[in-house]
């Protein structure tokens, strides 16, 4: 089985993305989106990536792919340079999501942000009953150790576009075992089942 097909958020993504698009993907690893998109779509992808090693991997397998942080280099970007510009379980790193999510929306007609729900039961389960912050397989990293600064739940992030006057256009609920949950008109239900969601993104 391929990576692309294990992994349905990148799956979801691709389907979002209209051909010919110019799209850029902020925090994009070691490229594995950037590829899946300049070859299904015939797109202009780009990528920026904090890790210099990731950095490097890109761009010898061809990938236009620059060293940059999402908290600070998007405001070197012109205004609508971009179709869609993605933020892939990268937003709960950021220092200040809010204004990375605006700057997205300012350099992009369109922004798509992925991310973990911190609201989940099984996550909910571990900090009530065991009274300490979650591993799992999703949330690998101890407390002590982590990268991710801005945990959220599905709720949060609907509240903080809400706030900034951004309409979610689109709204995709992961469960547990990657597949599209069919809870999104029940709120509650949404925050403990949903493991992952995606929002695709524009100014109101």
């Amino acid at each position: 089985m391929s990576k692309y097909q294990t992994r349905a958020d990148l799956q979801i993504l691709v389907e979002m993305i209209k051909p010919n698009s110019r799209v850029l993907d902020i925090g994009c690893g070691d490229g594995e989106l950037l590829k899946l998109l300049t070859h299904n779509k015939n797109i202009d992808a780009r990528g920026v990536e904090l890790d210099q090693a990731n950095v490097n991997r890109c761009v010898a397998e061809g990938l236009s792919v620059m060293q940059g942080n999402a908290d600070t280099d998007l405001v070197n970007y012109p205004d609508e340079a971009f179709d869609y510009v993605i933020l892939s379980k990268t937003i709960q790193a950021t220092h200040r999501p809010d204004l990375v999510i605006e700057q997205m929306l300012r350099i992009g007609k369109h922004a798509i942000v992925s991310f973990h729900n911190f609201g989940h039961w099984r996550v909910i389960k571990s900090l009530a009953f065991k009274s300490q912050m979650p591993v799992t397989k999703k949330l690998t990293y101890s407390w002590y150790e982590t990268p991710n600064i801005h945990f959220c739940t599905i709720k949060d992030l609907a509240n903080l576009c809400e706030s900034l006057n951004i309409e979610v256009t689109q709204k995709v609920i992961l469960n547990q075992f990657g597949q599209k949950s069919h809870v999104s008109n029940w709120p509650t239900l949404v925050n403990l089942f949903g493991d992952q969601a995606i929002f695709l993104l524009k100014k109101k």
